[in-house]
């Protein structure tokens, strides 16, 4: 497949955002890596011929405004991808419910605004910019636990229910893309376990050989979607390239 020459990446100062930056930097056919985040000054290790693709940009993925004027100094990219997510929040003592019971608006909110909604307003910016001839990607990191068919436990409500609707979200985006660029693809990423502040609170119970490096996660990330075509748009994969069931 051909690798993209512009990529734009979202939440790029978390773990796995991060470690995908440095990932498409040290790609020879990569020309530039737009890094975005919040805080837009982001410290970034590897070679210094990768450190020269990268240009950081600082936006809040649910500004409308910091988007739209972002998307036009970019201007077109071939490749972009959204990693950002909450789960937890020590700030507001936002958790994963365990109950129906233990449901609250202002947790929905905090978790749709940065789970779905924030995704959604990229795509709003990002996709019609995006070449209209060749392939192009627009990715976004979900989850395994946004799965309505593999869920067999229950509970994590909002969380899990933001994934989906993102999950949603990216299958409506593929059939629209479809019809200006049937090379189009836009997927939805399911990262595993990493170790990263997102999944902390919840690592003694994952198998031994299951918790990865955010470096190990993005590169398995970055060779899915290497290997993805037009058929494989608006659906959910994980880092093995195996299809996630809606």
């Amino acid at each position: 497949m051909t690798d993209p020459r512009t990529v734009v990446i979202f939440g790029a100062s978390g773990g796995i955002g991060r470690a995908l930056v440095e990932t498409y930097a040290g790609m020879s056919a990569v020309e530039t890596v737009h890094a975005v985040s919040r805080g837009g000054d982001i410290s970034f290790e590897g070679s210094p011929a990768g450190q020269e693709k990268i240009a950081q940009h600082q936006a809040d993925i649910t500004s409308d405004s910091d988007l739209e004027a972002l998307a036009t100094r970019i201007g077109a990219a071939d490749m972009v991808i959204v990693a950002t997510g909450i789960l937890t929040d020590q700030g507001t003592g936002l958790s994963p419910e365990k109950s129906y019971r233990h449901q609250d608006k202002a947790a929905f909110e905090q978790v749709f605004g940065i789970n779905t909604i924030g995704p959604a307003l990229v795509a709003k910016h990002f996709l019609g910019r995006m070449p209209r001839k060749g392939r192009t990607v627009f990715a976004a990191l979900a989850a395994r636990v946004g799965s309505i068919s593999d869920n067999g436990l229950g509970g994590w409500h909002a969380y899990r229910a933001s994934k989906a609707a993102l999950c949603m979200l990216m299958r409506n985006y593929a059939i629209e893309v479809a019809r200006k660029n049937e090379d189009a693809i836009c997927v939805c990423l399911h990262p595993g376990t990493v170790d990263t502040g997102l999944s902390a609170p919840f690592q003694g119970n994952v198998p031994e050989g299951k918790l990865f490096t955010p470096e190990y996660s993005a590169k398995c990330l970055a060779s899915v979607l290497s290997q993805l075509t037009p058929k494989d748009s608006g659906k959910q994969f994980d880092w093995a390239g195996a299809e996630v069931p809606a």
